[in-house]
């Protein structure tokens, strides 16, 4: 079986190309060009070319603009790369008879209430993120080719940039940390996404009726503010010296950004657990493995 990944440096792709190798011959492109193969979504007409040359049976695509704030700016190239680059695959996957994994969001809701999103609730999205996110979920579906459409939330790896480590940096620096506590979701790690991803495509390849979208997060709900004090607690536990001494909270209005935040980004994950028989960890298990290797301890 030969598999194309897309993104294999971002957060979740670094995670695929260790959990889809067991599963066959992998081709892993990043948004450079290299043997003529070229992974930049945006360059539309190269990515296809490149899918052609290749044929693969499962196309995973980890790539995607994902700069919130910045898609309020940038509109146009968010859905090039969010909507109009999955058109592409899907097409491509429809023509080869392969599957395509894709990785969405709970920002295609509108991120009220306090009950978790259902895969067959209405969306409405309150960013030009989300719309552009919509638009590709949109676009792969209406192709006609078997996919997996993962929605997932609060994505965190050990490997880069994520929130945690932002904490903790400030958490050396300052003695007092504002952090937003009316927007709930589950800290979900990039490893836990590829090695559900890993497993549910081995099952999909027997059982093409698994087509479809599935909510993909870790159990349980938080805060970024409990999250946060979650993060200190731990790492004082672990000996880190910290010159915060409190963790305020405070509401999403006294932080404004250009793209509105969802309040609710909780998913309701029972569907994807039952068609795959998988147990999905509560959040503090992987954010605690995660700060373990963070922190060297």
């Amino acid at each position: 079986m030969k598999i194309l990944l897309l993104g294999k440096n971002g957060q979740v792709g670094w995670e695929l190309q260790r959990s889809l190798e067991p599963l066959g011959q992998l081709i892993a492109l990043d948004r450079q060009t290299a043997d003529g193969l070229c992974g930049d979504l945006a360059d539309l007409a190269a990515v296809r070319a490149t899918i052609r040359q290749i044929k693969p049976d499962v196309i995973v695509n980890a790539a995607a603009y994902t700069a919130v704030d910045k898609a309020e700016s940038e509109a146009e190239l968010a859905f090039i790369v969010n909507g109009q680059a999955m058109q592409v695959l899907a097409e491509e996957a429809a023509a080869l008879n392969a599957w395509l994994v894709h990785y969405s969001t709970d920002y295609v809701f509108n991120g009220t209430g306090s009950v978790p999103w259902l895969e067959t609730d209405a969306v409405g999205p309150v960013n030009q993120y989300g719309a552009s996110k919509l638009a590709g979920e949109q676009a792969i579906i209406a192709s006609g080719c078997k996919h997996l459409i993962f929605r997932t939330s609060w994505v965190y790896g050990a490997r880069g940039n994520n929130f945690a480590k932002t904490m903790l940096r400030l958490a050396k620096e300052r003695e007092t940390l504002n952090v937003i506590a009316d927007q709930i979701g589950a800290p979900t790690g990039a490893d836990l996404i590829a090695d559900v991803s890993a497993l549910a495509i081995r099952q999909a390849l027997q059982q093409p009726e698994l087509s479809g979208v599935y909510h993909l997060a870790a159990s349980g709900e938080v805060s970024w503010h409990g999250y946060a004090a979650h993060v200190i607690a731990f790492a004082q536990a672990s000996g880190e010296k910290l010159a915060v001494t409190a963790v305020n909270p405070i509401d999403t209005t006294a932080y404004p950004t250009p793209a509105q935040r969802p309040l609710n980004s909780r998913l309701d994950t029972q569907k994807l657990r039952a068609k795959f028989y998988l147990h999905l960890p509560d959040w503090q298990s992987g954010v605690n493995r995660m700060l373990r290797e963070v922190l060297n301890k």
